[in-house]
C-alpha cells in the first residue's frame, strides 16, 4: 500500500489546499495555493514544507486576521512566504468562497477537521463539519480541474471499534457503528469514507490520496497547542501524579508534512492510504521517561509512576467531582 521513498519526488510545480478549522489545506498552481485555519501543529508545518519545496500556496482561513499569525509561524520555520502565499476566506460549513479558493489549483491538501476539547453533547457537531467539509473541498477541487486531493485522515479511521490479532494497516477501517465509539473517530471514519465514495462516483477523474497519522508530536510553529502537545504540557507541569496504563502510536510532525507532499506528487500514491507512524506504540510511562531523559531538570515534575487500572476506572469525571464539591459546600452552608 505504501510507495517506497525511493519512488517519491518533491518536484511538483503546483499545490493546492483547503480547510478552515485548525489546519491548512493548500490549493495551488504555480503561484497559488491555500490552507485553512492553519493553526494546528501539523497544518502550519505542511504549509512551511510546501513553500520550502518551491510550491506556491493558497490557504483558506475563516478570518483574515489569522494571516499575520500564519506568516509569523512560517517565518519561525525559516520560510519567507512573500507573494508565494495567498489567503482565501472560506468555512467548511458554507459553500461560499471555495470555488474562488480552488481556482487555478492543480493539487489540493485538505488537512483540517474539527476536534473538540471535550466530548460534544451531539456527535453531529463533529461529524457534519468533517464529512460535509470534506465533500465541499472535493467538489471545489473537481470544479477547479485539480488533478489530486490529499486528505488528512487519522488512525482514528483505521483502528477503532474492533480488535485485530495482527497489526493494523491501511486495509483496515474503524467500525463506525461500534457501540460506544466516540464522536471524533466516527467523524474521521465517515469523512474519509465519503471522500472515497465521491471519487468512485461523481468525482471520477479526480485522484485521491489519504494520510492517516497516529498521535502527532514535534516542534511547534505557533502558540496553538494540539491535544498531543497539551498532554505533554500537562505532564511537564507536574499535573499528573501518575500516568495511566495506556499506549498509542507516535509520529513526528515533520515526517507527516513530508508524507503529504510525497502523496501529492508521486504517481503511485493515487488511490492509496498511508498510515503515518514512527513504529510501535509507546506507553504513557515510556513517553514520561523520554521527557525526563531528554529534558533533565526541566522535566522534574514528570511522573513515571503508573496509575493502577482500578483508580483510572473508579475515578468520576472532573465535572462530577466539581458537582460533588459544590453540593458539599452547599450542605455546609
Amino acid at each position: 500500500m505504501r510507495p517506497s521513498s525511493s519512488r517519491l519526488s518533491a518536484s511538483a510545480t503546483t499545490l493546492c489546499a483547503a480547510t478552515p478549522w485548525t489546519t491548512f489545506s493548500p490549493c495551488c498552481s504555480p503561484g497559488a495555493c491555500r490552507p485553512a485555519t492553519i493553526s494546528s501543529i501539523a497544518s502550519r508545518r505542511k504549509c512551511a514544507s510546501a513553500l520550502r519545496a518551491g510550491h506556491d500556496v493558497r490557504v483558506t482561513l475563516r478570518a483574515p486576521a489569522r494571516e499575520a499569525a500564519l506568516r509569523a509561524a512560517l517565518a519561525k520555520a525559516g520560510v519567507d512566504a512573500g507573494s508565494r502565499l495567498e489567503v482565501a476566506i472560506a468555512d467548511l460549513m458554507r459553500d461560499d468562497g471555495w470555488d474562488e479558493a480552488a481556482k487555478g489549483c492543480s493539487h489540493v491538501l485538505h488537512v483540517a477537521s474539527p476536534l473538540a476539547a471535550a466530548a460534544p453533547k451531539d456527535e453531529d457537531e463533529l461529524i457534519r463539519p468533517a464529512r460535509e467539509g470534506t465533500l465541499r473541498v472535493l467538489r471545489a477541487a473537481q470544479r477547479a480541474g485539480a488533478k489530486r486531493v490529499v486528505l488528512t485522515s487519522s488512525f482514528a479511521a483505521i483502528g477503532y471499534g474492533r480488535v485485530l490479532k495482527r497489526p493494523y494497516d491501511e486495509r483496515d477501517w474503524t467500525k463506525a457503528d461500534a457501540p460506544g465509539l466516540a464522536a471524533y473517530p466516527k467523524s474521521k471514519t465517515l469523512a474519509e469514507r465519503a471522500a472515497w465514495d465521491f471519487v468512485d462516483g461523481e468525482g471520477q477523474g479526480l485522484e485521491l490520496a489519504v494520510v492517516n497519522p497516529v498521535g502527532i508530536f514535534g516542534p511547534l510553529l505557533g502558540p496553538d497547542l494540539s491535544a498531543s502537545i497539551l498532554l505533554l504540557k500537562t505532564m511537564l507541569e507536574g499535573r499528573l501524579w501518575a500516568v495511566p496504563r495506556l499506549m498509542f502510536g507516535v509520529v513526528d510532525v515533520r515526517d507527516v508534512a513530508d508524507l503529504h507532499l510525497r502523496a501529492m506528487v508521486d504517481p503511485a500514491a493515487a488511490g492509496e492510504r498511508f498510515l503515518a507512524t514512527a513504529g510501535d506504540f509507546m506507553t504513557m510511562q515510556a513517553i514520561a521517561q523520554v521527557l525526563k531523559d531528554g529534558l533533565g531538570a526541566r522535566a522534574a515534575g514528570v511522573s513515571t509512576r503508573v496509575l493502577p487500572d482500578w483508580r483510572l476506572w473508579a475515578s468520576p469525571p472532573a465535572s462530577a467531582r466539581r458537582r460533588g464539591r459544590r453540593r458539599r459546600r452547599s450542605s455546609a452552608a
